[in-house]
């Protein structure tokens, strides 16, 4: 089963796509982690993309999708695997077909998880992070903005201030948007609400995935 999840920044994808992953044992696949594995390990593609990143600049669409590519390769993607952040463009969509086309595998759910830009821009700036542990919280579970986990205090990250998070909004209306379409136009696509509860939120997925397996 291959997966594909869209949706805003902060709309809660990556967090439906860790529990999808859980109960289907298929790995979470996002660009972040491929560039960090590969950098980590010194293969010759992240040695490349290593040199886009150091000097502050995008890696191109073409080395994305050859990471991407070889990630999918791996054994633990042989029985499905849940792409979170890509593609980000059609381009990178084109190019993930036809990765797929050569595996004879396609994707059977695109999972658009919607959310008002208003509410993500509410979540977000609630969001507070421990920068000891990493743990993440909310005004609301953490209302005396100490971490539950290790007592650290916790801290706002640049990544949800109000003005970092329209500017990545508007990013995605303007790159990542036209995936819906692309994908609704396949006949792929099913639209979850991701602005209700987090167990809510999986029941639906849960839904679509029964419904169409």
């Amino acid at each position: 089963m291959n997966i594909i999840m869209l949706g805003a920044p902060g709309a809660g994808k990556g967090t439906q796509a860790i529990r999808i992953c859980d109960q289907y044992n298929i790995p979470q696949i996002s660009t972040g982690d491929i560039f960090r594995n590969n950098i980590k390990n010194n293969t010759e593609l992240g040695k490349k993309a290593k040199e886009y990143i150091d000097a502050g600049k995008l890696v191109p669409d073409s080395l994305v999708c050859d990471l991407v590519a070889d990630r999918l390769n791996e054994d633990d993607c042989k029985n499905g695997f849940v792409l979170d952040g890509f593609p980000r463009t059609i381009g990178q969509a084109d190019a993930l077909e036809e990765i797929l086309n050569k595996e004879n595998k396609k994707i059977d759910y695109v999972l658009n998880v919607e959310v008002s830009d208003n509410d993500i821009v509410d979540r977000m700036s609630k969001r507070r992070m421990c920068p000891k542990c990493q743990a993440t919280f909310s005004t609301i579970t953490a209302p005396d903005g100490i971490c539950k986990k290790c007592g650290t205090e916790l801290i706002i990250r640049d990544d949800d201030k109000e003005e970092t998070v329209l500017k990545r909004l508007e990013t995605y209306h303007e790159q990542t948007e036209p995936l819906i379409d692309y994908y609704r136009n396949k006949g792929n696509l099913y639209d979850i609400d991701g602005s209700k509860k987090h167990d809510e939120v999986y029941a639906s997925i849960l839904s679509v995935i029964s419904k169409n397996a």
